[in-house]
């Protein structure tokens, strides 16, 4: 009989263990994103699943183009890119993204750019002045854009997102296993 007893402690301690050990990983470590919308294609589609690096930002700084996730102001997490960091000048032009007055290429919009047909650009020219009416990306903050430039909710529509917002950074899509990938 105690030896029953002892078997059923052993099982019950390895149980919670394992509980505690997801718990702690998922609320400090990796969490799991689901990708609602269309705001990311094509890098990221619609209803793909990611897993968050909470801890990226506790070791190191938010780099642009880093895809993060976001509390919205709505309750919603959102995933976007890096475009503009604190004490940045943005602005677009041409279809042409500007920071601090020197042109960088976009490779990952280099697909949706081919597709446009209408003779448009993708993105429409912007400067950080007309969408938060400051010169520059303020201390603790960070400019982002989704890569689906003519349907997305980002900073032109939301404004800047705060550092305190930020959930962590994201590159693996887990699902569907087909797409399973890192992205850039």
């Amino acid at each position: 009989m105690a030896k029953k007893k002892n078997e059923l402690w052993e099982w019950t301690k390895a149980a919670l263990i394992a509980v505690i050990s997801v718990m702690l990983i998922r609320y400090f470590l990796l969490a799991p994103i689901y990708v609602d919308g269309f705001s990311m294609m094509p890098t990221l589609k619609d209803t793909e699943r990611m897993l968050v690096n909470k801890f990226a930002y506790s070791v190191g700084e938010p780099k642009r183009f880093d895809i993060i996730v976001f509390e919205a102001a709505e309750g919603k997490d959102y995933v976007k890119r890096v475009i503009g960091l604190p004490g940045e000048k943005v602005e677009y032009k041409d279809d042409i993204l500007y920071v601090n007055g020197k042109a960088y290429d976009e490779p990952y919009l280099e697909e949706y750019k081919k597709q446009l047909i209408d003779g448009g650009p993708l993105t429409e020219p912007f400067t950080l002045s007309d969408i938060i009416e400051q010169e520059t990306v303020p201390e603790g903050h960070l400019f982002v854009l989704g890569d689906n430039r003519r349907f997305s909710k980002d900073s032109r529509h939301i404004g800047v997102v705060s550092y305190r917002e930020v959930l962590g950074k994201t590159k693996l899509v887990y699902w569907p296993i087909k797409d399973f990938r890192l992205v850039e």
